[in-house]
C-alpha cells in the first residue's frame, strides 16, 4: 500500500535564493514526484504566489500592506500554477489546484468534501497542489508561509510524513546562519524542548521560520504523523532523504 507524503514547499525554496521563481527547482520537484509515485502518494502544499507576482509587478509600496499582498497573490497564483503545469507536464505528472483556508478544516462538511476531492485526485494520479486562498484569508501572508496549512492537510488525509522543505538542513543546536559550529539534530522527540534552539532570521520572501515549522510538527505529532525538516535547496532532496543519503531532522 502506498504511503502518503505531504510536501510543503516555501517561497525561499521555490526561488532558490533569488527574487524569482526557479523553474529549475520546480523541475527538481517534478522529477522527484515522478520517481516516487509508484510507492508514494504525494500532496504538494506550495507557497510562492506572491513571489511569482513580483516577477511582473514593480509598483513601489505593494509589499507593505496586507491588502496589496492579497492582490499580488491573486495575480501570482495562476502564474505559479502555469509554471507547475508546464514543467510537471514534461515529466508526465498531472496536477490539480486546491485553494483552501483554515475555515475549511473547521467545518465538518468542508473537511469531508476536501478529503473526498484530494482522495479522488490521488486515485487518478493527479498531484494536488494546495495553497491558502490569500484573496479571502491572510493567515499565510502574515503568520506561517503555509506551515500550519500543510500540517492540517497532513492530518486531514492521514499522511505518514509531513516534509517541510526549508533553506537549511534541519534544526540545529544553534542558528547555522550565525554560527559555523552549529550541529544538526537528526531526531527530536520532545518538540517543546526544540524551541530553545530556534532563532529566526529575516527573509524578504518567506514568512514561515523554524518556529512555525515546530508548531506544524506539534499538530502532526498529536496525530501520529512524523515531520521531516530538510533543505529544499538540495537537488533530489526528498528522494535522498527517504534513502537516508542527506542530513535532515525528524520530529517524531
Amino acid at each position: 500500500m502506498k504511503k502518503k507524503i505531504v510536501l510543503k514547499i516555501g517561497s525561499t525554496t521555490l526561488t532558490a535564493g533569488t527574487n524569482m521563481i526557479s523553474r529549475g527547482k520546480i523541475e527538481d520537484i517534478g522529477r522527484q514526484i515522478l520517481s516516487l509515485r509508484n510507492d508514494y502518494y504525494i500532496v504538494l502544499v506550495s507557497s510562492g504566489a506572491i513571489a511569482a507576482a513580483k516577477q511582473f509587478i514593480t509598483i513601489n509600496g505593494w509589499n507593505k500592506l496586507v491588502e496589496s499582498k492579497q492582490a499580488m497573490a491573486a495575480i501570482g497564483q495562476p502564474i505559479l500554477m502555469q509554471m507547475y503545469n508546464e514543467v510537471f507536464s514534461d515529466f508526465g505528472v498531472k496536477i490539480a489546484q486546491c485553494l483552501m483556508t483554515y475555515r475549511d478544516f473547521e467545518n465538518q462538511v468542508s473537511r469531508k468534501n476536501t478529503l473526498n476531492t484530494i482522495n479522488q485526485l490521488l486515485k487518478h494520479n493527479f498531484v494536488p497542489i494546495i495553497n491558502e486562498n490569500d484573496t479571502t484569508a491572510v493567515e499565510e501572508i502574515i503568520l506561517g508561509d503555509n506551515d500550519k496549512l500543510s500540517a492540517l492537510v497532513a492530518t486531514l488525509i492521514g499522511a505518514d510524513i509531513l516534509v517541510l522543505a526549508s533553506d537549511v538542513d534541519g534544526i540545529f543546536d544553534k542558528n547555522p546562519h550565525i554560527y559555523d559550529n552549529a550541529k544538526l539534530i537528526p531526531e527530536i522527540t520532545k518538540i517543546e524542548q526544540a524551541k530553545e534552539f530556534v532563532k529566526e532570521k529575516k527573509s524578504d520572501l518567506g514568512t514561515g521560520g523554524m518556529s512555525s515549522k515546530l508548531k506544524a510538527a506539534k499538530i502532526c505529532k498529536q496525530n501520529n504523523i512524523e515531520t521531516w525538516i530538510m533543505n529544499g535547496g538540495r537537488n533530489n532532496f526528498l528522494v535522498d532523504a527517504l534513502q537516508n543519503k542527506i542530513p535532515f531532522t525528524k520530529l517524531i
